[in-house]
């Protein structure tokens, strides 16, 4: 039945009658969603115009028409929604013929008890308040006639258009302090479990501003999917008005089952989960817009001045700065470089995201787009490459968010760990929740990374962190299920079978320290001992003590206190105790091969450096090709002081990243008998982006240093001052202590620091500054985390006392901070 034929049946264009054919299409079950709003509009079109040409004929008045605008001037009235109309006249009838006009229309609509938003205004008396009152103007760009003059009202529309997008660097920002501030007070609606379907951020009021954006003719809306997920939060507002019977826009915990019910949704869960579903692509379709009206609106009032310095000419070409391989920076955000090939590189999706969040920029949604495109899928299992940037996006803080989202946006993040979909946009009922649960494990992950100088393996804190509650959407206890699926995701990254193991224990158990601190008596030696034997071992106690605290800190903040802090850090600090019995030994002695033997054997005979290049592979990819993960460096050369800040040094230089690192001394007999030390240094290095450099270039370079003819810090500090780095984003603190009991040989100096580019060369010559002989080094490189164990010696070759290796230890923190 279409709303004509509704309109005839009524036989009555009266308020009676229209109230009739209103309950009667309100009442039908075939027809919901776009087409029963469009038909309530012309329904509800019909009726006004009758009402108007009535009133006209009893007024005598002419030049005026009536105008629908707003919601209803788009043709979307939900069962409950105002009526916004504006009477427009053109000021030649007298006040009082107008006035009598206005009340013979809107008495009737109140008569009916229908909500009504009303104005009386001459085109000039419109473009004056949209001037003054955004929210006036926002509402007359979807201006649309219902009865009347339709030329008055299509040069109203027409000044007020123009108006708009004349006034856009002026409209714009205050739209967007507008939309910011209202999200501010509502909240976002993805994550609320009472969500106002229209003001909070993600809702109608959004998606409306995107369509005045779009009118300004400065940004347009990503399209993709924005129509339907519109349409998907109209249609839970429209069930919700007619399963409550009132002009409510907040979902409603005791509404939600009927509103599914009405929708045809299995439960609340459901409901919740597509209008979340919806809110993240408005969201996303926000931010984007924004990010692109900002980018137009600079560019707009930059071009001038430029054009003036320039005399006229043409433009300076936007900078693009590199970031990583195949990445670049370019016009404020993260873009793909001219080179890069996406088809053919698997691991540019993680690496692009990883520099972008460590950079803390916005990764172009094009980028995303054509990744999500073109690029090929990663190999199971991963290569190291693809997990380090992993690590090192999760490791970003809060610059992990928006470019987690936007991977997410065009589906790259279940693409990468098809577990991800269980969990995506799904609610948490527990008002202790803060967000869904795939938001709270990126919040945890984000907690995680502040927590990273207090663990040795930072980058299993990281993934443990995103994976912990990944049981959630599964049937039966989430923890159980979840050290099953940890397992699966942690070796399809490619961890090895040991660092698979402690995952699926932090997953499987990542609710034991809070639960026994808070339930169980910490003086019965018995509730001790049971934890220790679940951990097993203290480096896994002190990343199970971590994620405690990330995830509850990322649930909300009453899942976290002093109180309950205190209370895990007791247990903790007794199950360590238990666990102390570990015999804690000298690292075992590594025979070189037989490729350091000869280079350790040529470097004593020329006594120069020799070096070698070498690159690493492992698993080879779908077309049998193996794949890259790094280049191994091996330099050989007898023992003398500088060594380690120099190599590294060199290797800053030459903008190589030091994934792994290996330094100790080995013994070999001179041609006179006697025994002398050749230092091995055994790298895994990666170049930033670009070519890697000849070992020809290295050596010529190290030998330099070595002599002092090569001054690395002066220039490090001159390639910084000419090219600075993008700050990116703030880390937390580095933390250099000594491991107790960690060798009877020798003092272990331990650091946990942010890596960057020198930061071995800064370490090293802290080390040798302080007199002390480093015996052996053992450097990691965990995503964006350096985790780095100097074996050091006093010049007698003995461990340093407890004082001196404390204040060794507070000097090299004093360098590095």
């Amino acid at each position: 039945m279409t709303s004509t034929e509704v309109t005839t049946e009524s036989e009555d264009s009266g308020p009676s009658g229209y109230a009739a054919a209103r309950l009667r299409l309100l009442q039908e079950t075939a027809r919901s969603g776009p087409p029963r709003r469009a038909a309530l509009a012309s329904l509800t079109d019909d009726w006004l115009t009758a009402l108007f040409a009535t009133a006209t004929d009893q007024t005598g008045v002419r030049g005026a028409a009536l105008v629908a605008v707003g919601g209803y001037g788009r043709g979307e009235l939900s069962p409950r929604s105002d009526l916004d109309l504006v009477l427009l006249h053109d000021g030649r009838a007298d006040a009082g013929a107008i006035a009598s006009l206005a009340d013979r229309i809107w008495y009737p609509v109140w008569d009916l008890g229908l909500a009504l938003d009303h104005s009386v205004r001459t085109p000039g008396e419109a473009r004056k308040t949209a001037a003054d009152d955004l929210k006036v103007q926002l509402g007359l760009l979807d201006a649309r006639t219902v009865a009347g003059d339709l030329g008055l009202v299509a040069a109203m529309r027409t000044t007020i258009l123009a108006d708009w997008r004349n006034q856009a660097p002026k409209r714009l920002p205050a739209l967007d302090e507008l939309c910011r501030e209202r999200a501010e007070r509502q909240g976002e609606l993805q994550f609320l479990l009472e969500p106002d379907l229209k003001e909070a951020r993600g809702g109608l009021r959004d998606a409306t501003a995107l369509r005045a954006v779009a009118a300004s003719w400065v940004a347009d809306a990503p399209r993709e999917g924005l129509t339907e997920a519109r349409r998907i939060l109209l249609d839970a507002r429209d069930a919700l008005h007619l399963t409550t019977g009132r002009a409510t826009d907040r979902l409603a915990l005791q509404d939600q089952d009927q509103v599914a019910t009405a929708l045809g949704l299995l439960d609340a869960d459901a409901l919740l989960r597509q209008v979340y579903e919806a809110a993240r692509t408005v969201s996303y379709a926000t931010d984007v817009t924004w990010r692109e009206v900002d980018r137009v609106l600079r560019a707009r009032s930059v071009r001038p001045r430029l054009r003036a310095m320039l005399g006229g000419g043409k433009t300076a070409a936007t900078e693009r700065t590199p970031l990583a391989e195949g990445v670049v920076e370019a016009d404020g955000e993260v873009v793909l470089a001219r080179t890069a090939r996406p088809e053919r590189d698997a691991v540019l999706v993680l690496r692009a995201a990883a520099a972008a969040a460590q950079s803390e920029l916005p990764i172009s949604r094009h980028v995303v787009r054509r990744l999500a495109a073109a690029a090929r899928p990663l190999p199971v299992p991963w290569p190291a490459e693809a997990r380090e940037e992993l690590v090192t996006l999760l490791g970003a803080g809060e610059a992990t968010i928006p470019v987690w989202e936007a991977l997410e946006a065009e589906g790259l993040i279940t693409r990468l760990l098809p577990d991800w979909e269980r969990v995506h946009c799904r609610p948490q009922r527990n008002p202790v929740h803060t967000w869904t649960v795939d938001r709270h494990l990126v919040e945890a992950a984000v907690r995680a990374s502040s927590l990273t100088r207090r663990v040795g393996r930072p980058d299993l804190l990281l993934v443990a962190a995103l994976l912990h509650d990944i049981g959630k959407g599964w049937p039966g206890d989430h923890s159980v299920a979840g050290e099953v699926i940890a397992r699966d995701v942690a070796a399809r990254i490619g961890f090895g079978q040991h660092d698979v193991g402690v995952v699926a224990t932090l997953v499987r158990h990542h609710l034991l320290l809070v639960e026994t601190a808070t339930r169980r008596d910490l003086d019965d030696p018995a509730t001790v001992r049971s934890v220790a034997t679940t951990v097993a071992s203290a480096s896994t106690l002190e990343l199970l003590h971590a994620l405690t605290e990330a995830d509850a800190l990322a649930t909300g903040p009453a899942a976290w206190s002093t109180w309950r802090a205190s209370l895990v850090a007791d247990l903790v600090k007794r199950v360590a105790a238990v666990l102390a019995g570990e015999a804690t030994t000298d690292p075992e002695p590594v025979e070189p091969s037989a490729e350091q033997e000869r280079l350790a054997i040529e470097a004593l005979r020329t006594g120069e450096p020799v070096l070698a290049l070498h690159a690493q592979a492992e698993t080879p990819d779908e077309d049998g090709e193996p794949e890259p993960i790094g280049v191994e460096l091996l330099i050989a050369l007898p023992d003398r002081p500088g060594v380690m800040p120099a190599a590294a040094g060199v290797l800053a230089l030459h903008r190589l990243t030091v994934r792994a690192a290996d330094l100790r001394a080995v013994e070999l007999p001179t041609e006179l008998g006697e025994c002398a030390d050749v230092l091995l240094l055994s790298w895994r290095v990666a170049a930033e982006y670009g070519s890697l450099p000849q070992a020809a270039r290295l050596r010529a370079d190290l030998v330099r240093a070595l002599d002092g003819s090569l001054d690395i810090p002066a220039r490090l500090a001159e390639r910084e001052a000419a090219y600075p780095r993008r700050r990116g984003v703030k880390a937390p603190p580095p933390r250099v202590t000594v491991a107790a009991a960690g060798s009877r040989l020798a003092t272990v100096i331990e650091v946990r620091a942010q890596d960057a580019p020198g930061l071995l060369h800064r370490i090293g010559r802290a080390l040798e500054q302080s007199a002390v002989r480093v015996r052996s080094a053992h450097v990691s490189t965990l995503g964006a985390n350096a985790v780095d164990a100097f074996y050091v010696t006093g010049t007698d070759g003995e461990p340093l006392s407890d004082a001196r290796a404390t204040e060794l230890a507070r000097e090299v923190e004093r360098t590095l901070g």
